[in-house]
């Protein structure tokens, strides 16, 4: 039975209760042992999905399957490592996976790391453009022919609000020159947004089934936030009880881009709340530098260069 014939009629504010049945799919959660990636896997797998848990700490992973399993003792789920500073663990993953499952109907690419210290992957690329993007791209790549025989197949990359500030050239990816830790961030989440458009372009041009969608969870209190300068991590705390939502409102966007019956390629969801920080899930507009073709061309063919990862034509 198809994923559309079984939405709930849609209401005013777009909840749990609004992801359709999920059985029989497969969903890949990358980062899915906590906050935001936690409540995604949960809420599918709840809904019938059968889940892969895609996490850097295969123990944390397997421990997040069982917290699943207690409050759902039907569900399928699993783990497998996947730590995206590697391209050889993101190639391990990739041929897991294909070994493992002849389809795949969701790859959500939530896994990534906010403001880190300065720092480099195990193949040389500043740490959260390897980890939020480029682990990511070529992971994606390497799935996607397991993808693109099924119809009703979504990519969704999680991006974030800070991707408003950013800025990218595609010149100097490795940031060489005077890394900042909330700039290379925000730029991070504009490759997110910037690999998502062309991906659904190319996807779109070939007549694929498969469909690129891009979300952000706003305002969410997760473990993310360690990583940030002491000054930002001390006004995170005291502002947290007050803006922020939780994990679960905070994976409501990414689910609703993967499971709506009516998302479409392309698409973008946030909060609808408070300057896009909080609230129920909506459909929206990311900046302009983001819709730039131009950019998206050549980010995609760096990030082939980089990663070695070719996608099929």
């Amino acid at each position: 039975m198809s994923q559309v014939s079984q939405a709930r009629p849609h209401t005013a504010r777009w909840t749990e209760a609004d992801v359709p049945p999920q059985t029989g799919r497969i969903a890949v959660v990358t980062g899915a042992n906590t906050g935001v990636g936690f409540q995604i896997a949960r809420v599918l797998a709840a809904r019938g999905a059968t889940v892969v848990l895609a996490c850097r700490d295969i123990a944390k992973a397997e421990t997040a399957a069982d917290r699943i399993l207690d409050g759902a003792p039907q569900a399928r789920v699993t783990a497998t490592h996947l730590d995206l500073a590697s391209l050889g663990s993101v190639r391990a993953a990739a041929t897991a996976l294909r070994d493992a499952y002849l389809r795949i109907d969701l790859l959500i690419n939530n896994a990534g790391v906010m403001m880190t210290p300065y720092g480099r992957t195990a193949d040389g690329f500043e740490h959260q453009l390897g980890v939020n993007h480029l682990g990511p791209f070529a992971l994606t790549g390497l799935l996607l022919d397991r993808m693109l025989a099924t119809e009703g197949s979504r990519v969704v990359t999680v991006s974030s609000f800070a991707h408003l500030r950013g800025r990218i050239g595609t010149g100097d990816l490795s940031a060489r020159r005077g890394y900042r830790r909330v700039p290379a961030y925000s730029r991070s989440k504009l490759a997110n947004l910037l690999f998502t458009y062309e991906l659904q372009r190319r996807l779109a041009a070939a007549g694929a089934p498969t469909e690129a969608l891009a979300a952000h969870p706003g305002y969410a209190r997760t473990e993310l936030s360690r990583n940030l300068p002491f000054a930002l991590r001390l006004g995170a705390r005291l502002v947290e009880p007050m803006f922020a939502q939780s994990a679960a409102m905070g994976g409501l966007p990414i689910l609703r881009a993967a499971t709506d019956p009516d998302a479409a390629g392309g698409a973008y969801f946030g909060p609808g709340g408070r300057a896009g920080m909080t609230g129920y899930p909506v459909p929206g507009r990311s900046s302009a530098r983001s819709y730039d073709p131009v950019l998206q061309q050549r980010l995609w063919a760096e990030s082939e260069r980089l990663t070695g990862v070719t996608y099929p034509a």
